[in-house]
C-alpha cells in the first residue's frame, strides 16, 4: 500500500517525491535505499527519489531537482526565463535555482543562487513550478546575461504581454538603493533606455515622445541618425527632424555619469554645433511630466503651431 501511495504522490510531481513524503506513507529510509540498490528508484538527491524514466523532459529534471533543494526554493534567471518562455531562453542544464540567503543550499551542475530580497509579490508558479515574475525575471538576467541577451529576452516580454514596460519602469524607479545595489539593475535601466543599436533606436522614452508629436500634429523626425563622428564614436542622436539642422536627444534615467562620460557627451555637443545643427535635450521628467511645454518648444524650434 505505502508503495502505491508515493506512486500516486509522484505521479502528481512528474515522477519525483521526497523522503519525507515517503516517511509520511510508511517507507522507511532503509526500504527506499533497498529500491534504489533493485533499481525500482533512482536517487535525485539526499531528499528527493524518482521512478526511473520519469526524467524524460527538462522540466521533469527541473521538479525533482527543486523537491530535492525542498521550499522555498523558486527557479531564478535564466531557469526561470525559459519558464516565462522570453525569447533567447530554453529550459535546460545547469538549472539555475535562487534560496533565501540563511539557506546556504549546494548541488553538483546546479546554478545555486541566494538572495536577501525575495518578496512574495515576485513569486508565482508556472507550470507547478514556483518561479520567479518575468519583471523580476529580467532584473535577475541584468546581473548574469550579456545586454544583447537582455534586450532580446526584454522586447519579446513587451511584445508577449508577459511586462508591462510602463509598470517596469515605474518600479525599477521606486526601488529603493539598496534594492538597487541587490538586484544590479543597471544594465536593464539602459536597456529601457533603448541605447543598443539592435533597438532602432525606439526605447519607451523616445516611443512616448514620437506618440507626442504625433498627437500634436508636428513631423515625424527620423530616428538614431548619425551626423558625424568625434575620435573614435559616431555622433548619434535620437532624432533628426528631416529637411532642418533640427535634432533632438531624449534623456533617460542615469544612476551616475561619470568624468568620463560628461567628457564624451560634451565632445558630442560641441561637434553638433561646429556642425550647424540646434541640438535640443529632453529629460524623462519633461517627457511624461510637462508633455505640452515640450512639445512647445519642439514646435518654435521648427517654426510650427501646435494642433490644439
Amino acid at each position: 500500500m505505502a508503495v502505491n501511495d508515493i506512486a500516486a504522490i509522484a505521479a502528481r510531481q512528474r515522477g519525483a517525491f521526497t523522503r519525507q513524503q515517503a516517511h509520511a506513507v510508511g517507507l522507511t529510509d532503509d526500504r527506499l535505499a533497498a529500491r534504489v540498490r533493485e533499481g525500482l528508484l533512482v536517487r535525485i538527491g539526499p531528499n528527493a527519489l524518482r521512478f526511473p524514466g520519469t526524467d524524460a523532459t527538462a522540466l521533469d529534471r527541473l521538479t525533482g531537482l527543486m523537491l530535492d533543494v525542498g521550499e522555498p526554493c523558486w527557479a531564478f534567471g535564466p531557469s526561470a526565463a525559459a519558464l516565462h518562455r522570453f525569447d533567447g531562453f530554453s529550459l535546460q542544464e545547469p538549472f539555475h535555482l535562487v534560496t533565501p540567503r540563511h539557506r546556504q543550499v549546494r548541488r553538483v551542475g546546479v546554478a545555486m543562487h541566494s538572495s536577501e530580497y525575495l518578496p512574495v509579490g515576485d513569486q508565482t508558479e508556472i507550470a507547478g513550478v514556483r518561479v520567479l515574475k518575468a519583471e523580476r525575471t529580467l532584473m535577475d538576467l541584468s546581473r548574469i546575461v550579456d545586454r544583447t541577451v537582455l534586450l532580446h529576452a526584454y522586447d519579446g516580454a513587451v511584445r508577449d504581454g508577459r511586462v508591462g514596460e510602463d509598470h517596469l519602469r515605474q518600479r525599477l524607479y521606486g526601488l529603493s538603493q539598496p534594492a538597487q545595489t541587490r538586484l544590479g539593475v543597471e544594465a536593464l535601466l539602459q536597456v529601457l533606455e533603448g541605447g543598443e543599436i539592435e533597438r532602432g533606436g525606439h526605447s519607451y522614452l523616445e516611443r512616448t515622445f514620437l506618440r507626442l508629436l504625433d498627437d500634436h500634429g508636428l513631423p515625424r523626425p527620423e530616428p538614431q541618425q548619425v551626423l558625424g563622428r568625434t575620435r573614435d564614436r559616431l555622433i548619434r542622436v535620437d532624432f533628426r527632424f528631416p529637411d532642418t539642422n533640427v535634432v533632438v536627444e531624449v534623456l533617460g534615467y542615469r544612476y551616475h555619469r561619470s568624468r568620463e562620460q560628461m567628457a564624451i557627451d560634451a565632445a558630442r555637443m560641441n561637434e553638433l554645433l561646429t556642425g550647424g545643427f540646434r541640438p535640443y535635450q529632453f529629460t524623462f521628467e519633461q517627457v511624461t511630466e510637462q508633455p505640452l511645454d515640450t512639445v512647445s518648444t519642439v514646435a518654435r524650434a521648427l517654426g510650427l503651431e501646435i494642433a490644439a
